[in-house]
């Protein structure tokens, strides 16, 4: 399946086949949220990216709790340069004083929202010359750097990343806080849930909006500017996501794959049958709960009433 998937996207680099998950146990990434009774999924790792220098030096990792959170390709290409790059194809707003200019743009994926895909909101700070931005904490008075996406259904917001600061000793109190100076970027990592963009059905509409706030205060060692609130708003474009061409994912509206996958999942099958009948069993079971349990949610939502 490997090769003829390998063959069909033009993939030009080799694909490991990890049957038996040994690679995956040595890596230390076997997903043991799965336990060895989910015959199907049982050996499969965590999902996750390792980024490598030319020296075969880990410079980056990415990993999540579940296959439905992804990373762009352009997040892990700005983990090997070691800075953000943003398009100038890239949605993006700016406001800008004569003393400071704040960008708000949206990185990967040519902003295209994709259920689970994450993207990154960035914010670039550019300073004039002897100007900062405090980081938290800080003392009552001052504003430091509040960077936030406003919450709407089915969007998940992850942990803010910020870039190193440096120390600043103040006079006046007598206090070291942090700092930023000059080019300062902050990424917000967001991606969307089944309930804006689901891959099992097609979708609700074309787009989301994006709104984000900025709030902040520039100073320099004797005197700070008026702290200042900016507002961005962005309409991204909702696209769906890539699966196999197998019985399991036609019919949903999601982009099929040019390749035939029906018998590479019947060798699967057969695969996990030999191995673990019982199990097999057991798998089904489940996967027939789980399913009454989503019809019976199904009718009671679109009827209304109690089902007994």
């Amino acid at each position: 399946m490997l090769a003829e998937f390998s063959r069909e996207r033009g993939i030009p680099y080799p694909l490991l086949s990890d049957v038996d998950s040994r690679v995956i146990r040595e890596y230390g990434i076997l997903n043991d949220q799965i336990r060895p009774g989910d015959i199907m999924l049982h050996g499969i790792p965590y999902p996750g990216s390792y980024v490598i220098d030319e020296q075969g030096i880990v410079v980056a990792k990415f990993f999540h709790d579940s296959y439905k959170k992804r990373d762009s390709p352009e997040l892990l290409i700005d983990a090997a340069l070691g800075r953000v790059s943003l398009s100038p194809e890239s949605p993006q707003s700016t406001a800008e004083t004569p003393e400071v200019r704040v960008t708000a743009a949206i990185r990967g994926g040519q902003a295209s929202i994709r259920q689970g895909i994450i993207r990154h909101l960035v914010v670039r700070f550019e300073l004039s010359a002897g100007l900062h931005l405090y980081g938290p904490p800080v003392p009552q008075g001052m504003v430091p750097v509040n960077i936030s996406i406003r919450p709407q259904p089915g969007l998940e917001v992850l942990t803010t990343i910020a870039p190193a600061s440096h120390p600043l000793r103040l006079k006046e109190p007598d206090i070291e806080l942090n700092v930023w100076s000059g080019q300062v970027d902050f990424q917000l990592p967001f991606f969307p849930t089944g309930v804006i963009a689901s891959e099992v059905r097609p979708l609700d509409q074309p787009s989301m909006t994006l709104e984000v706030d900025v709030r902040y205060q520039a100073c320099n060692e004797d005197t700070c500017l008026l702290p200042r609130s900016e507002s961005f708003r962005f309409e991204l474009p909702l696209d769906v996501i890539d699966v196999p061409n197998i019985a399991l994912h036609k019919g949903h509206g999601q982009r099929e794959g040019s390749y035939e996958g029906t018998r590479h999942l019947r060798r699967l099958i057969i695969r996990k049958i030999r191995r673990s009948p019982l199990g097999f069993l057991r798998y089904l079971g489940t996967h027939l709960r789980l399913e009454v349990a989503a019809w019976v949610r199904k009718m009671r939502t679109t009827r209304g009433t109690k089902v007994p």
